[in-house]
């Protein structure tokens, strides 16, 4: 079974790369590039050294971003789902903040942090955008998987006298994992969409900016090869993030095949 699903992926990719040179024929590096081109061009790219420097920061910035949005999406998604006053207060605010692209964020985000340096210009303006993108759907991962509990868990918890951060953390918590790392694992991949976006407008390295900057150089080779290069990283690291999911819930015994 598992070799039949390697089959069938590689003569997936077979056919799309067929199709991509047969439709490319006769184009140059200033047209859409063929298969051949995007691989010398991303061989041009790994040995002139900027690809390394690019790619450290891109994952810097999103691994950032993504690590401060787990740190404040996940309590806040379990506060809105468990206490009522809380929802009432701070959902509003999520639904009403939710709906706006991260895109949209950055000519403010570039007023705020533009000017600040810390590991690169406008690092901080990126890892906000990174933020924005990552926050909500961890926060409504957490609300919903909060409110999807059994409550026969909570009953269980009531017969017992639990109560308090000893219900969140052996009842609640452990219950609500599964979704929460689904919303972890989603939100990931929004935000290295989101990371590319920022970084072809808002800062001076990075995949995105090197896919500008090889666009207003009429290096589409170039282009496609960072397009590449991106593929690759995001399904790194959506991997690392189903390894991680599989690993949680098989110590639950409910581990997907």
């Amino acid at each position: 079974m598992h070799g039949r699903k390697i089959l069938l992926g590689l003569i997936g990719i077979g056919i799309f790369l067929l199709v991509w040179h047969l439709v490319t024929l006769g184009n140059g590096r200033t047209d859409v590039p063929g298969p051949w081109l995007t691989l010398t061009g991303l061989i041009e790219l790994a040995t002139g050294g900027l690809l390394w420097r690019y790619i450290i920061a891109s994952v810097f910035r999103v691994m950032w971003g993504f690590t401060l949005a787990v740190i404040v999406g996940v309590p806040v998604g379990l506060a809105i789902g468990w206490s009522r006053w809380f929802r009432e207060l701070v959902n509003p605010l999520v639904q009403g903040l939710r709906p706006i692209s991260p895109i949209a964020w950055l000519p403010i985000a570039v007023l705020v942090f533009g000017g600040v340096t810390w590991w690169e210009p406008s690092d901080l303006s990126a890892i906000f955008l990174i933020f924005l993108a990552s926050i909500f759907p961890i926060i409504t991962a957490a609300t919903s998987a909060v409110e999807g509990i059994d409550v026969k868990y909570l009953r269980v918890a009531t017969n017992f006298e639990v109560s308090g951060f000893t219900v969140l953390f052996q009842v609640i918590l452990p219950a609500a994992m599964p979704q929460i790392l689904t919303g972890l694992r989603l939100a990931l991949g929004i935000a290295w969409v989101v990371l590319v976006a920022a970084e072809m407008l808002g800062v001076q390295s990075g995949l995105g900016f090197q896919i500008n900057d090889s666009r207003n150089n009429l290096r589409y080779d170039l282009v496609v090869a960072a397009m590449v290069v991106i593929s690759i990283i995001g399904m790194f690291l959506d991997g690392v993030m189903a390894r991680i999911e599989n690993t949680a819930l098989s110590r639950r015994g409910t581990a997907k095949r």
